[in-house]
């Protein structure tokens, strides 16, 4: 990471730093994805209960690690400030939290899962399919947020490759053992549904491992990772990563938290529906990837050039991440409405659950357009550090306005499931309008040359 001086070296920094981070998170995500398919691919109710599992699980882990990867933008603010020794404290703080969050996680879980699930009404097969399938995930919840800790002190310090390769060596391993443990091949137990869970925490202690020896092995990792800076504990660290965290962790849980809930909602509806709506969405949230992406690289570099005091070239990362992201939402969008029916016949092998996806597949292209904004302008906001106005926008977007127009739309104007995807256009619609004026308004009234306060 560096200081850039003409537009043009600015959009090559960008991709320089997207490019990594996409093919990181599109390889995470297609760990889901290919969960997603093989269990489909072993029948429609194993497919149901994981995404049942999935709608409970990844709102808790999206939240959590929200909190976690305030880490990025304070490193990055760091790093542009030239304060080593305070990056070393905030990896420290951040490996702290991961362990926290981790320990609160298993015991809630404990306690909590099966009278949830008890709530829920669903089919006995869907219902053991979800547990299991949420137990196997449980033995990786220690690595996957360590893991995040540590990818987010990457991420601040610009470095986004080393990440990458170690995603592209953990993904034919995630592969294999899905494949083995959901169909029983080779020798392994046949586990269905629930194999996609145990697959992924194998996986992810994979992750931290490999990560971990990278950062005490090489530099400039190594400046930063002493056995030292895990001996003083200082609750201004430990305070600023929740201040900035926990808003940021909040809106994650709120917007993902919100498709969650979409899902419960249609549990009414028949396995058919409940496996099309999943699959359709789990495609839409694969190509979010790339906006997703983006908004991580503007954090990042916003963050950089704030702490640098560099407040016009922030300005303009964060308007050109967010110009690149829709015009890439564009094509993307267009060509799963285009190419709907194939995408749809990847996810199963039923015709009623093939048709059905098609049909969902039609409102990608605003739903992902409007996605595509919300994501990036918020993520430039992270790299002011500016949180908590963002977490109350999201909060009234997408509780006050997407759920209540859904549920209306799905219930009372006769458009079943459909309605759900017209409401949860409309909430990132209204999130991606009120988070841009909220971005114009710091960047003009808080961070310029000759105005630089505090955010509040």
């Amino acid at each position: 990471m560096y200081q850039t001086f003409t537009l043009k070296e600015k959009i090559k920094l960008i991709f320089i730093m997207l490019l990594p981070i996409l093919i990181t998170q599109l390889g995470m995500f297609s760990m889901v994805f290919f969960n997603t398919i093989m269990s489909g691919k072993y029948n429609s109710v194993d497919l149901a209960g994981v995404a049942i599992g999935s709608s409970i699980w990844n709102p808790v882990f999206t939240g959590l690690s929200g909190i976690l990867l305030a880490v990025s933008p304070i490193v990055a603010q760091r790093f542009g400030e030239k304060k080593t020794k305070e990056i070393s404290s905030v990896l420290a703080h951040g490996v702290y939290l991961a362990i926290a969050i981790s320990f609160i996680v298993g015991i809630l879980g404990y306690f909590l899962l099966n009278p949830l699930l008890d709530k829920m009404n669903l089919s006995s097969p869907v219902q053991q399919t979800a547990h299991d399938y949420l137990v196997g995930l449980a033995y990786g919840i220690f690595p996957l947020f360590l893991f995040n800790v540590l990818r987010s002190f990457i991420y601040g310090l610009g470095k986004t490759r080393v990440v990458m390769v170690i995603l592209l060596i953990s993904l034919p391993i995630n592969l294999f053992l899905n494949y083995v443990l959901i169909f029983g091949k080779w020798g392994f137990p046949e586990l269905g549904g629930a194999g996609a869970g145990y697959a992924a925490s194998l996986t992810e202690w994979f992750f931290v491992g490999f990560t971990l020896y990278v950062i005490k092995s090489f530099k400039p990792y190594t400046a930063y990772t002493s056995l030292s800076i895990f001996k003083v504990f200082s609750m201004k660290h430990f305070i600023e990563i929740l201040k900035i965290g926990v808003p940021m962790g909040l809106s994650t849980f709120f917007e993902t938290s919100m498709f969650a809930v979409v899902t419960i909602l249609i549990a009414k509806y028949s396995v058919t529906t409940i496996a099309a709506f999943q699959a359709a969405l789990n495609f839409v949230s694969f190509i979010y990837m790339i906006p997703f992406s983006m908004g991580i690289a503007l954090t990042v570099l916003v963050g950089f050039e704030v702490g640098a005091k560099r407040y016009s070239d922030a300005k303009i990362y964060s308007w050109l991440g967010v110009s690149l992201a829709v015009l890439i939402a564009i094509v993307f969008g267009g060509l799963v409405v285009l190419f709907r029916d194939e995408v749809s016949a990847f996810y199963s092998n039923e015709p009623a659950v093939i048709r059905l996806i098609a049909h969902f597949l039609i409102y990608a292209l605003f739903f992902h357009i409007f996605d595509a904004i919300q994501v990036t302008v918020q993520s430039a906001l992270r790299g002011y550090k500016d949180v908590n106005i963002a977490f109350i926008m999201t909060l009234f977007a997408y509780w006050i306005i997407c759920l209540p127009a859904g549920y209306l739309l799905a219930n009372f104007m006769n458009l079943g499931a459909t309605g759900y995807w017209f409401g949860l256009t409309i909430g990132l619609l209204v999130t991606g309008i009120c988070l841009s004026i909220r971005l114009i308004y710091i960047q003009k009234s808080k961070f310029t040359a000759l105005n630089v306060k505090e955010v509040v």
